[in-house]
């Protein structure tokens, strides 16, 4: 199974809540461009989870046009900042069984730590703002494969 790991787009600090934070224009603009990337690399996606901040439901809403259709979409609270990576994996164990592509629209820190979890070896990494990574999973073990931000992709 290919899990694409995304961090929401550029927020901006105009909000009475971390949890309301929107997206900027230049979020929106580089999401878009991450999306437009991805897409020819991808057959289909099985399903989309994104967290319910404001931030990554926007970029998901951004992003969706762009992108193959989407069999399920699906909001948690499981991957909000602080949502527990340990959880998410074994989720996304019990998904690997049936799905071939699920993508993950979160934030910082959990997306490095999911990244770290998957990925027995690696160190958590940084992502930039609308970055994405590309996660090999098989039998419970991850590769990354890549990991790219809206400046990388050139």
């Amino acid at each position: 199974m290919k899990i694409y790991i995304m961090r929401h787009g550029q927020a901006g600090m105009n909000a009475r809540t971390d949890e309301e934070r929107p997206l900027t224009e230049q979020g929106i603009h580089e999401s878009v461009l991450m999306a437009r990337w991805l897409a020819p690399q991808l057959s289909g996606l099985d399903r989309v989870i994104h967290s319910p901040y404001v931030r990554a439901c926007q970029t998901w809403q951004a992003i969706c046009s762009e992108l193959p259709e989407v069999a399920v979409v699906e909001q948690s609270d499981e991957i909000t900042p602080y949502g527990n990576p340990v959880s998410m994996a074994s989720y996304l164990d019990v998904l690997s069984a049936s799905e071939q592509s699920i993508l993950l629209v979160s934030h910082l820190p959990l997306v490095g730590y999911l990244v770290h979890h998957l990925c027995p070896g690696h160190e958590a990494p940084l992502f930039a703002t609308s970055g994405l990574a590309c996660i090999d999973y098989k039998e419970g073990r991850g590769t990354l494969l890549w990991l790219e931000g809206p400046h990388t992709i050139g």
